[in-house]
Formats: structure tokens, C-alpha cells, sequence
């Protein structure tokens, strides 16, 4: 049995309410959820989408994008039913706005600074001695573990030195991928995204340099009627779900 197909007794029955509640209600049908998920969910995403519709007979239609894009979209009435951010405040406009509903953080963000070559090491240290040409972080005004980037280097008094050698990335995934294909040294990027990977050297920054990156979720005004998001929004408050997001180096509450 793969990793995939892998779902513990306690979420099995959190499914199986959800689709015995939606059977008394008359509203058991396959059906689909389009979810907005923030970039560095995706391999996360990915996995919890499998098993939902393994699960449910639903489907689902991701999109992935940096959290501050996503949400403009939103706000340009794209056709969304799930919001899953980066952070907590554009879902909670979104709420504010009555465009949104039952917001809660289904997961914990954490920053690590990663190369992806092996003989490299990185550290505090190492960015303060600055021997390297450029290093990559996300788009700050977007994405939220930009903006954790810069309250790093800002607490390590590092900001101004690095802002020549900064390489940004319109989401946490480019970053990702700017890293990864060896045209930037270093960067900055989730956790998620390395923490199953072997290759290269990170430094899980402590969280005393940044804010916790508090990531809540929001079933969309376009989705409130609709059973497959309401059966999504409820399964990534399920065990199952809780055990990949672990998986993938992220706090649960």
C-alpha cells in the first residue's frame, strides 16, 4: 500500500460522516471543488487532493499561485470555492468582505534557508560573511514567506548588505525552482518543499526571527453550496489530512 493510500481509522470515519450527512440531505452526488491553494501547499495539496477523491468521489480543480495573486483573483471574481493561503490575513479580509466563510488555519509554515548543492552550507553565519553572488526569496507584497524572509534578514541585520544579491520569485515555488536548477546559490523557502527532498543543505531558521506563518483556509462565497467544497473544507480538519501536513513539515493546532 503506497503513502497515498494510506488513511487511518479516525479518518475514515470523518469521511464517512461527511458523506452520510450529505446523503440524509439528498445532496450525494460526485461533484467538483475549484480550490485556490498558496504555492508552497502544492506537494501537500496534491496528496490530501488523491485521498479526498479516493475517499469521496469528488473532484478536484487546483490552482496554485502566491497567496497575495490568488486573492486579487478572488476579489476579480474568479471562479473559486476554496481558498487555502499563506497566511491569515487575505482570508480574513475575504471574511470581512462577506466573500468568505468558517476560516481556520489548517496549517503552520515554516522558513528554512536551502541550497541545492551538497558541498554549500548554509547558516546565519554564512549569510553574514556573504560569500555567495545571489540568493532568492519570494515576492514580499504576495507571498508570505517572502515577507518572513525579509523579517529575517532584517533581524539579522542583513537586509541592506543582501539587497543587491536578492533574486525574487513571483511565488514561493519559482523561488523554489531558482534554487533547485542551480541559477541562485541559496534561498529562502518553505519547508514543505525540502523537506522530503535529500539533495542540497538547509538551515531551519529559528522562529524567533519571524512570524509564526499562521495558514488558514476559507470556504469561498462561490462554494457555500456546494457539497464537494463543503466536503473538502471539512476533510483538511480530518487525521487524515493532519498526517500529511506533518508529513510535509508543517504544525497542526
Amino acid at each position: 500500500m503506497s503513502r497515498y493510500q494510506k488513511m487511518n481509522d479516525k479518518g475514515w470515519y470523518i469521511v464517512h460522516a461527511i458523506l452520510i450527512s450529505l446523503t440524509l440531505s439528498g445532496n450525494l452526488t460526485a461533484g467538483e471543488v475549484k480550490v485556490a491553494v498558496a504555492a508552497n501547499f502544492t506537494a501537500a495539496m496534491r496528496e490530501i487532493a488523491h485521498d479526498f477523491e479516493r475517499a469521496s468521489g469528488h473532484k478536484t480543480l487546483i490552482s496554485f499561485g502566491s497567496t497575495g495573486k490568488l486573492y486579487t483573483q478572488i476579489l476579480k471574481n474568479a471562479p473559486f470555492e476554496l481558498f487555502l493561503a499563506a497566511d491569515r490575513q487575505r482570508p480574513q479580509l475575504l471574511q470581512e468582505k462577506q466573500l468568505a466563510h468558517e476560516r481556520f488555519t489548517y496549517a503552520i509554515g515554516k522558513l528554512v534557508l536551502w541550497t541545492n548543492d551538497s558541498q554549500r552550507e548554509v547558516s546565519a553565519a554564512i549569510l553574514k560573511q556573504g560569500d555567495f553572488k545571489k540568493i532568492a526569496l519570494a515576492n514580499p507584497k504576495t507571498a508570505p514567506y517572502g515577507a518572513a524572509a525579509v523579517s529575517v534578514m532584517q533581524h539579522l541585520e542583513m537586509d541592506e548588505a543582501l539587497m543587491s544579491k536578492r533574486v525574487q520569485g513571483d511565488s514561493i515555488a519559482q523561488t523554489y525552482q531558482f534554487v533547485a536548477t542551480g541559477n541562485v546559490e541559496m534561498g529562502f523557502v518553505a519547508l514543505a518543499q525540502v523537506v522530503l527532498n535529500d539533495s542540497g543543505n538547509s538551515w531551519q531558521i529559528p522562529q524567533a526571527l519571524y512570524e509564526p506563518i499562521r495558514q488558514d483556509a476559507v470556504l469561498l462565497e462561490k462554494g457555500k453550496d456546494n457539497p464537494a467544497a463543503i466536503a473538502l473544507h471539512e476533510y483538511l480538519r480530518s487525521e487524515a489530512a493532519h498526517q500529511v501536513i506533518h508529513r510535509y513539515g508543517y504544525a497542526v493546532n
